[in-house]
């Protein structure tokens, strides 16, 4: 089609020959006509002029009406410094008289002779000029218009002066220019006969506005190799109607606007009607044959394109339709998880130490999963509505049926089927300094304050369940509640309340919000580019049959020191983070946990538990990261009941390997050292290969 289209352009100087000679017969002609000559330039198509040229070559060529598309300010910049052929223009005054005349396109003006054109249109000097600027008579005195002179309303003249037209480059006329004014109308529905506006209507050309090129090589995008190189480099060198954009590029791969369009074939035309006006050539018949089969080829692919763009039009206005949100990103992440243990699990001893079950290690290598879907949805840029559904399924090494101990555990595990379940409900949104989180479900303590470590990621950082963050205060009874944090530079304050996921909606006695098990935390940071230090305060209620202190971690006494009588605690904990470089930090945390019996004794206890962490960034490749952790898990130091008499030690090491932004595999395994603070139960050693998907 394109080629078709650039061949047509080529042609195009022959058939403009006959309407500009005759265009120019017709202004020295004075007829008085117009009503039937109004009705043979509205009546007849482009497409039936041509037809009946073909058919009538042996008569006199017949000027037809170039049909003028509105030029706006598009993006296409158009060459506006090279000389061409100008006559004095008319003012606004006479082109409101010129405006009120109607054409006369009779027979006797169209039989006119060359003599009455050459003079009633004698020549004038070139100059630089707007290819759109109107033709005004040459002659000095007060121009007398003659009835062909403007096609046009004096409405229209108002619609043209407010268009904004692109500049158009010409280029110096070899022969004095013959005086042609061609009546221009518009397509059907653009709102009738467009007028060229005068010079002081037209808007100043933009600052960024290339200079003429005289080359195609100086179009920086536009290579020898591509296949309109040549159509370029005729429209540029040899027509010169055609430059760029003001960056020097040209940009032949970008879909093109229809007013993109007209604003490259007016130009066009308008130089390739100067071209005419030098030469004098006529067409021929083999001319306007070719022209006619070249028309009728480029208008079935018109037809083709139309439908294609239709199309797309309504594929778009069904997308546009059916669209889920225009506020709201899925934010997924996958994980794979392969994993196993080796080493017997805990032995389980009556009051008097014996070993009542001491077998074997009975796990296999398994296989698991766990899917995380996160709607983002902000209303103002600045807030977020989290939704997350989740759906898992890996191994619970702490099962009596594995090792029997939480200091097993995986940071990701659990065996809820392959059921997607609603995982986190909560909204958060600013309010001058101050960050503010409220939420029913899934809201966590390590979300609403920061946990200064940089394992602090089930999916990308440490792999066991302890070696995420300090339990003390990062984990209890959470999920739904408020929090507020008030940032004052380089420090940082929190305060929230957190009811547990099961009991906030209860309202049953002893559950609900403020009843059931709570966390209440506050905080105090100090966060630098060095230098991270935070001080954490938790209170924590757990209800009778709903007791784990220390959120899964550390010894099955450190998470119940007084069995399932509800339990109150205070816990505290000083997290560090040291990072002299980008590369290398250095950090860990300490916990200390008070705990009280409510009911069924006055029974205290004390838990504590510490941890060193070392993180390498970018280890042997941008994006991965080699991370240690050495710690205690949590140990009943101190209780009125019973306390842990052995230490128990957590040695962790992994690789992530950041395979491209989208995927990272993660191998590593951690030991536990006297599983259960007991160092009569064997060595426990957790093996995983973690991959993570992140879309």
């Amino acid at each position: 089609m394109n080629r078709t289209f650039w061949n047509l352009l080529l042609v195009s100087p022959a058939i403009l020959g006959i309407s500009s000679v005759v265009s120019a017969a017709a202004i020295a002609a004075e007829a008085t006509a117009t009503a039937e000559a109004n009705q043979l330039a509205t009546a007849q198509s482009s497409e039936s002029k041509i037809a009946e040229i073909v058919a009538e070559i042996g008569g006199e060529p017949v000027a037809e009406p170039v049909a003028a598309a509105p030029a706006t300010p598009e993006k296409l910049a158009l060459n506006n410094s090279a000389p061409s052929a100008q006559t004095p223009v008319a003012n606004s005054a006479d082109a409101e008289k010129l405006a009120k005349i109607e054409p006369d396109t009779s027979a006797a003006a169209l039989q006119t002779t060359g003599s009455d054109i050459e003079s009633a249109a004698p020549s004038a000097p070139a100059s630089k000029a707007a290819a759109t600027e109107p033709l005004a008579a040459a002659d000095t005195a007060e121009p007398d218009p003659q009835a062909s002179d403007k096609a046009v309303q004096s409405s229209q003249t108002e619609v043209a002066g407010k268009m904004e037209v692109p500049a158009v480059a010409s280029t110096p006329a070899t022969t004095p220019a013959t005086k042609l004014e061609i009546a221009q109308t518009s397509p059907a529905g653009m709102g009738g006969p467009i007028v060229p506006v005068a010079p002081q209507a037209l808007p100043a050309q933009q600052s960024g506005a290339m200079s003429q090129v005289t080359s195609v090589s100086q179009l920086s995008d536009v290579r020898p190799t591509d296949w309109a190189f040549q159509a370029l480099q005729s429209l540029v060198e040899r027509y010169g109607c055609i430059v760029g954009y003001p960056d020097g590029t040209y940009r032949g791969n970008r879909a093109l606007t229809r007013y993109e369009f007209a604003a490259g074939v007016n130009a066009c035309l308008d130089k390739i009607t100067e071209l005419i006006g030098s030469t004098g050539n006529l067409v021929t018949r083999d001319d306007l044959a070719i022209l006619q089969r070249l028309q009728e080829e480029f208008a079935a692919e018109l037809a083709t394109l139309r439908g294609r763009v239709d199309g797309l039009e309504a594929r778009t206005a069904e997308l546009e339709a059916n669209q889920f949100s225009t506020t709201t990103k899925l934010a997924g992440e996958v994980v794979f998880a392969v994993s196993d243990t080796f080493g017997d699990p805990v032995k389980l001893r009556d009051n008097n130490g014996n070993v009542t079950d001491d077998r074997d290690d009975q796990t296999s290598t398994n296989f698991g999963y766990r899917v995380r879907l996160n709607f983002n949805t902000s209303f103002t840029g600045r807030d977020l509505l989290r939704t997350r559904l989740q759906a898992v399924n890996t191994a619970r090494y702490d099962r009596a049926t594995a090792t029997r101990t939480n200091m097993a555990r995986l940071a990701f595990d659990g065996d809820e089927g392959s059921q997607f379940t609603l995982d986190e409900l909560y909204y958060r949104f600013p309010i001058g300094g101050t960050t503010v989180f409220v939420g029913p479900k899934g809201l966590d303590l390590d979300e609403i304050a920061e946990t200064v470590t940089p394992f602090n990621s089930t999916g990308t950082g440490s792999i066991s369940r302890f070696g995420v963050r300090n339990p003390a205060v990062f984990r209890g009874p959470q999920g739904a509640g408020a929090s507020v944090t008030f940032n004052l530079g380089s420090l940082r304050a929190t305060a929230g309340y957190l009811a547990g996921d099961s009991d906030a909606p209860d309202p049953a006695s002893g559950r609900g919000v403020f009843n059931g098990s709570f966390s209440a935390l506050g905080q105090i940071g100090f966060f630098s580019r060095p230098f991270d230090l935070a001080f954490t305060y938790t209170r924590k209620y757990n209800r009778a049959g709903e007791v784990g202190i220390m959120g899964g971690t550390g010894s099955s006494l450190a998470n119940r020191p007084f069995g399932q009588a509800p339990t109150e605690s205070d816990n505290y904990g000083v997290q560090v983070n040291f990072k002299p470089s980008r590369r290398f930090q250095i950090g860990g945390w300490y916990g200390y946990t008070k705990a009280e019996q409510l009911r069924g004794g006055n029974n205290d206890a004390t838990i504590q538990n510490g941890a060193i962490t070392l993180a390498l960034a970018d280890f042997g490749r941008q994006g991965n990261l080699l991370g240690f952790v050495f710690g205690v898990p949590p140990k009943v130091t101190e209780s009125d009941v019973a306390r842990n008499r052995n230490t128990s030690y957590h040695l962790e090491g992994f690789y992530r390997f950041q395979v491209n932004d989208f995927i990272s595999v993660t191998p590593g395994v951690y030991v536990i050292m006297n599983p259960e603070h007991d160092k009569r139960n064997d060595d426990i050693w957790v093996g995983l290969l973690r991959t993570t998907f992140s879309f």
